[in-house]
């Protein structure tokens, strides 16, 4: 899931600075490149009264299905939240769509849950609004990625590569894993690893 007012205005603070329609159409084939699946949350004044080759854009992820125009009037900051948390397998037939680290070298893709937001959002505005502060720190490490290009003037870019910051796979947080012989407490450990935790079992009590 796209935010894609996000995407156009990355890096647009110059003079010639503009919500740019093919910096989202980069961020689009970037990750179809890598076999995702990408859609793009768009307020609806973003799609209207545009230069041709900006409504072909538009038009070109319409035709798609990559395309959800969030109606005037309605903040779109909350439709792209509510996707990346939606419960997708409705329209998979139950199928999870989430991807373990096999599937990811296999197909190229990134590991971890799905859907995944694409956002360089700080989310301000919304961080004491929606959660409370631990739930807000669990959904930002496992939702969203962040990225990095060059911006582009008008529809040219001097450096067609693309940085990704995805989640991690495992969180941070201390976790517990209970089981009939004992309990096993997961420790992240700062100057370790990502992945490397540091395990205490403690026997279940007879």
């Amino acid at each position: 899931v796209i935010d894609g007012a996000n995407a156009a205005y990355l890096g647009q603070n110059f003079h010639q600075g503009k919500f740019n329609y093919y910096q989202i159409e980069f961020l689009v084939r970037a990750l179809e490149s890598m076999n995702e699946y990408p859609v793009v949350v768009l307020p609806a004044k973003y799609t209207e009264a545009l230069e041709e080759k900006e409504e072909a854009v538009i038009n070109w992820l319409h035709e798609r299905g990559q395309l959800y125009i969030v109606p005037a009037g309605c903040l779109d900051d909350y439709y792209w939240m509510l996707a990346s948390i939606s419960d997708q397998e409705a329209s998979t037939g139950g199928k999870s769509m989430d991807v373990d680290t096999k599937q990811a070298q296999a197909e190229g893709r990134f590991p971890g849950t799905r859907p995944m937001l694409l956002s360089n959002d700080l989310m301000r505005d919304h961080r004491l609004e929606l959660f409370e502060p631990r739930l807000f720190r669990r959904w930002t490490a496992s939702y969203i990625v962040n990225y990095n290009f060059t911006a582009f003037v008008d529809d040219e870019c001097i450096d067609p590569e693309i940085g990704f910051s995805t989640p991690e796979f495992f969180s941070r947080e201390i976790q517990c894993n209970p089981s009939r012989e004992d309990t096993a407490w997961h420790f992240p450990v700062s100057d370790w690893e990502t992945h490397e935790r540091l395990l205490i079992r403690l026997p279940s009590s007879k």
